[in-house]
């Protein structure tokens, strides 16, 4: 049913896009006018000249779609920003046998969680207001999700360059819905807490931080064991991946803003079996077949069969 009377303000949805939001599950919730996001269009810019986005070549397609959400959806008007914790209380060993995993793909995929709330928000959306355009957005649509999160107001940017909360800390997973509606925004961004702050810069093994915000995709953990399609990693990676299989999560366990995570509410991120630490040898006996149905609905699925089992080979090598 429609809200068509005088009391359906920009003021009124936002507030009732907020509580449904609330509602799905979500943890955080803003909502920013949807404009061209022109500092960050020369800073990303800056970044792929620079060549530190390694193999993630989708990022060079179409930059000026990724900081212009009415180049996705020309009628949008607003952007709502929201933030999922996934922090589950289990902590990695450092067994040589095995691999340590990100804690981002512990449990079930992101963007099929984050994915399914979006869309379930959209739809009840659509049911107050039927002339709602609007596009669900996770991580892979050319939508900057760390930025319009930080403009809607749910954190900063960190100098890992990883969005932090000051309720949750890291922790969260990002999406967006980009709206025809013309809703009320948050006051604004939040300010940078990281102060003087290195910690991040300091722990990463490999150097990836090149300088405050900025990370050198080529010397990240992270980027070598998802993204790398190459048979081997690179030397200066992969003497330094300090047991990591899967992904890396060292900046975000050095960051003190983490002393505030919270364990989810949400029971799809608790960790499925071996998803912690993985036993290298299975990871090395694995399948096609045996892959799929291990790892089915999981991010892990993003390494490929090839790339998580070159993972294990380059750590047990570097063990033995």
């Amino acid at each position: 049913m429609s809200n068509n009377s005088n009391n359906d303000t920009p003021a009124s949805r936002s507030r009732k896009i907020k509580e449904r939001a609330c509602a799905e599950g979500f943890h955080l919730v803003g909502i920013v006018k949807a404009d061209a996001l022109e500092l960050e269009r020369e800073r990303l810019q800056e970044w792929l000249e620079r060549r530190l986005h390694g193999e993630m070549r989708w990022m060079e397609r179409e930059p000026e779609k990724r900081t212009d959400p009415r180049l996705v959806l020309p009628s949008t008007r607003s952007v709502v920003a929201v933030a999922l914790n996934y922090y589950t209380p289990h902590k990695h060993t450092d067994e040589p046998s095995t691999g340590k995993i990100s804690r981002y793909a512990w449990g079930d995929n992101y963007h099929d969680v984050v994915g399914e709330k979006l869309k379930r928000l959209l739809a009840w959306i659509k049911e107050q207001w039927p002339e709602t355009e609007g596009k669900v957005c996770v991580d892979i649509q050319p939508v900057m999700d760390k930025v319009w999160a930080e403009r809607a107001g749910l954190g900063w940017i960190g100098k890992h360059s990883n969005l932090i909360t000051r309720e949750r800390g890291s922790w969260v997973f990002l999406g967006e819905l980009i709206l025809n509606l013309e809703l009320e925004p948050d006051a604004g961004r939040v300010e940078d807490h990281c102060g003087t702050c290195t910690l991040c810069i300091e722990a990463c093994p490999t150097k990836a931080i090149v300088e405050p915000y900025v990370v050198d995709s080529n010397r990240c953990i992270s980027h070598a064991t998802i993204e790398l399609r190459a048979p081997e990693i690179p030397d200066d990676v992969s003497s330094n991946l300090k047991g990591w299989l899967y992904g890396c999560d060292i900046c975000q366990d050095v960051c003190p803003w983490n002393r505030f995570e919270q364990q989810t509410d949400e029971s799809r991120f608790e960790p499925r079996d071996n998803n912690v630490n993985a036993n290298l040898s299975d990871i090395l006996e694995l399948t096609p077949e045996t892959y799929a149905e291990r790892f089915r609905r999981s991010a892990i699925k993003r390494a490929k069969l090839t790339g998580l089992q070159r993972n294990a080979r380059t750590l047990v090598e570097h063990k033995a």
